[in-house]
Parts: C-alpha cells; sequence; structure tokens
C-alpha cells in the first residue's frame, strides 16, 4: 500500500545545508500535490513547502521563504527539500506527504545546532 519513506535528515550546525528526500510508492505519485511538514514534541504539525502534481507551482511557510525549496521528480516518484541556511528553530522531525494524510512515514530527523 502507501508508503512514504524519508532521509536525509542529520546534524548540521546553523547556518548549514541538509537535502531531505522522500521516497514514495502505493499510489499515482505524478497526480498527487505533495507536501513536506515539521513536527516537534508538543507543538502542531506545520506545513513547510508544497508542490503541484507536475511541478510547476510551489509554496512556502514564511519560516523558510528563500531558504528551502522543494522539487519532485515524477519519473522516481521523489520529493526533495533542499534546506539551506539552517537555524535551531528549524529542528523538527520532517515528512513527505500528500494533502490526504491517509498514511505517514517514519519521517526524518534534522537537528540543528547553535
Amino acid at each position: 500500500q502507501v508508503q512514504l519513506v524519508e532521509s536525509g535528515g542529520g546534524l548540521v550546525q546553523a547556518g548549514g545545508s541538509l537535502r531531505l528526500s522522500c521516497a514514495a510508492s502505493g499510489f499515482s505519485f505524478s497526480t498527487y500535490t505533495m507536501n513536506w511538514y515539521r513536527q516537534t514534541p508538543g507543538k502542531a504539525r506545520e506545513l513547510v513547502a508544497s508542490i503541484g502534481s507536475g511541478g510547476s507551482s510551489t509554496n512556502y511557510a514564511d519560516s523558510v521563504k528563500g531558504r528551502f525549496t522543494i522539487s519532485r521528480d515524477n519519473a522516481k516518484k521523489m520529493v526533495y527539500l533542499q534546506m539551506n541556511s539552517l537555524k535551531p528553530e528549524d529542528t523538527a522531525v520532517y515528512y513527505c506527504n500528500t494533502d490526504y494524510h491517509n498514511y505517514w512515514g517514519q519521517g526524518t530527523q534534522v537537528t540543528v545546532s547553535s
């Protein structure tokens, strides 16, 4: 069935960069908007970035605009999040998903040290 597998997280110093990847399967990937979310304990899940099914439309949370870039490769059923100029407040578990949220992957931990 639906699988969403995030990877690429890690520990990075403030100002550094990470590239997250999401491998999707079990659904018609190329027809769905894809999103990156992040969550920390005690906080609501935050939508970080979105990309339309064809990759022609993107949107970002104000907190990451100019620093993060979402992209997708429909042939590979992959979504990416390039994160630059990372800040400690970016520390979270990052998840990819469609707009439907029927299934969640394990997420990938991003920790930004000061």
